[in-house]
């Protein structure tokens, strides 16, 4: 499927949030992705994971994670400078701003001719944003990529977000996926946040828990790059929202 690529500037509270829209070439309406980076941001290697969501039939908006400050139009480098500036980028980042720039996006989309219904996802940190996105009762299903603090609620400036405790707001559909051999989100910390989100009544989500898997094995760049299993993600993803 050809894809078209466009750069808009999305209206938040505060801010102008850069987002890279991907969506299939031609008229119509497709369903609509709020796809979420890591701490990176809009780097090439997210932007060809929103290619292939695109390519199966979706409209992708991936905007910046830190809109405010001097990361404003930044794509970090995968290195240490580059994590300490996206580390640094999240302290300086409240949750009430995350949040109030989702609804941003979530509005500019569903302004859009060309989605129809609102989905959501994220890598890292942006699993546990996907998540949050959730909470929002016009999201019908999200798919969160080895979230980041949803287990003790850790995001940004915040020491607990509480966004496992407002699980039970959640009204779409849920999949969650881990790698087995992530050091950011262990067995014990993913048994919590299975055990609470059953206990708020989400004992029909979907999860996937890939063996030999690391933390970022979908990022396409260095060595925990994981083909396989990114291919195997992916494809359970678009399965998922495309509601089997």
């Amino acid at each position: 499927m050809k894809l078209r690529e466009d750069q808009v500037t999305v209206a938040g509270r505060d801010c102008g949030i850069r987002t890279a829209v991907i969506g299939p070439v031609g008229d119509g309406a497709w369903p609509g992705v709020l796809l979420y980076t890591d701490i990176f941001q809009l780097t090439e290697s997210t932007l060809r994971s929103a290619r292939r969501l695109a390519a199966a039939g979706f409209v992708v908006c991936v905007p910046e994670i830190y809109p405010r400050g001097p990361l404003a139009g930044v794509a970090l480098e995968f290195d240490d400078a580059g994590k300490r500036a996206g580390l640094a980028g999240a302290a300086a980042t409240t949750t009430g701003q995350f949040d109030a720039d989702r609804i941003a996006v979530l509005d500019h989309m569903r302004q859009r001719a060309d989605v129809t219904t609102l989905f959501a996802a994220g890598f890292c940190i942006g699993g546990h944003l996907a998540f949050r996105a959730a909470l929002d009762p016009r999201v019908a299903a999200t798919v969160c990529f080895y979230p980041t603090g949803l287990h003790n609620g850790a995001l940004g400036a915040d020491a607990d977000a509480g966004s496992l405790a407002a699980a039970g707001d959640i009204r779409g559909r849920l999949m969650i996926v881990f790698g087995a051999q992530d050091p950011h989100v262990p067995a014990d910390a993913r048994v919590r946040i299975l055990a609470d989100l059953y206990a708020a009544g989400h004992d029909d989500l979907e999860l996937h828990v890939y063996a030999g898997g690391e933390h970022a094995f979908m990022r396409d760049v260095g060595a925990r790059h994981d083909p396989v299993l990114t291919d195997l993600a992916l494809d359970a993803a678009v399965s998922f929202f495309r509601g089997r």
